[in-house]
């Protein structure tokens, strides 16, 4: 029985931001089912030192408290990433605040980093038993003028109990915070937070790695100067992207003016394309997350092929259910072995050769 397609029309009747509470809940419940279907062995990859059953992560954002990152991982994905997570509680912006683009299978958010802060984030995951591959997502307090300060702070409270950290540089609901992935901004913040990491985990072969989500909004010249800042402090990854402040032209919803960050279907080609130039200037050095808009096998396919190493996914959901993961795995599976590649590593930067 598809517990989705049952609950879909009820939830379409709520608030999104409502029907995302309940989803939250049914999950810490267990009253969402997982899927044992075991994974395609082409799927398998690794990165930093730790082996990913498949390339298919949840993003940022919906599990924004680890209230329930291990029923998430029952769904089938590869990694899961929670956050993200300020160092002190805050409401984030005033509500309605998400907004669904039915026509266009899209989402617009301005939560502005609504968070209960480190303390109950921490808890949660340090109760957990190490099954699976968990990320923490971290941003900084609204009013926190030296924002490193904020994110020094996510990163010493989280290292001990993350599978890899993500310092969360372009969210667009919190004022100035996109401007930190300028160089100088940025290569301040990367050396504070790597230090941070360093020395809350000291013994290195067991520290989280530590990696910047940027935005897809950026140009060739801002990827030039995020790559440089990478480059150079030792950064572990990057991820590509956040939502987008653009809104492409065919938009049907009437809530396509909506302020905020734009996500789901329409975002797939600007986040793919600038996903594929970020993988040509760094050529093959640091390892990418593409997110933005995947809602199929063949968009986690045109993500590997511009040069992402895992895929994450998260808008979709919204309106496929929990089902989509699987189909997504399936699909992306028979993709690469159609191609005649033996590992999904092999197809990684395909269309870049």
């Amino acid at each position: 029985m598809d517990f989705y397609a049952l609950a879909r029309p009820a939830l379409s009747f709520i608030s999104p931001e409502t029907a995302h509470g309940l989803a939250i809940s049914a999950l810490k419940a267990g009253i969402v089912p997982g899927f044992s279907e075991p994974d395609d062995p082409v799927l398998r990859t690794s990165l930093w030192g730790r082996d990913f059953p498949n390339p298919i992560g949840l993003a940022a954002g919906f599990d924004k408290h680890a209230e329930a990152v291990d029923a998430l991982l029952l769904l089938g994905f590869g990694f899961v990433e929670a956050g993200s997570v300020t160092p002190r509680a805050q409401p984030g912006n005033p509500k309605p605040r998400l907004f669904r683009l039915d026509e266009d299978e899209a989402v617009i958010n301005r939560f502005g980093f609504n968070s209960q802060g480190l303390e109950p984030f921490v808890a949660r995951l340090s109760k957990r038993t190490r099954r699976g591959i968990v990320g923490a997502n971290l941003g900084k307090n609204k009013l926190t003028e030296d924002a490193a300060e904020d994110y020094v702070a996510g990163i010493t409270a989280t290292a001990p109990h993350a599978d890899y950290l993500v310092c969360n540089l372009s969210s667009p609901n919190t004022p100035g915070l996109r401007a930190l992935q300028a160089r100088a901004a940025m290569q301040d913040l990367v050396a504070r937070a790597i230090a941070a990491r360093n020395a809350a985990v000291p013994e290195p072969a067991k520290r989280p790695p530590l990696l910047v989500k940027i935005a897809p909004d950026l140009d060739d010249a801002a990827l030039e100067d995020v790559c440089a800042v990478a480059l150079a402090t030792g950064v572990d990854g990057i991820i590509l992207g956040n939502t987008t402040i653009s809104r492409p032209a065919g938009l049907r919803s009437s809530h396509k003016e909506e302020a905020g960050g734009l996500s789901g279907r329409p975002l797939f080609a600007l986040s793919t394309e600038r996903l594929g130039a970020l993988a040509r200037l760094l050529g093959g050095r640091l390892p990418l997350i593409g997110c933005g808009g995947v809602a199929s096998g063949a968009d986690a396919y045109a993500k590997v092929r511009a040069g992402a190493h895992l895929v994450q996914v998260y808008s979709a959901m919204v309106f496929h259910g929990p089902g989509l993961v699987r189909d997504i795995k399936r699909d992306l599976a028979a993709r690469l072995k159609a191609d005649g590649f033996r590992s999904l590593t092999e197809a990684v930067g395909a269309d870049l050769r």
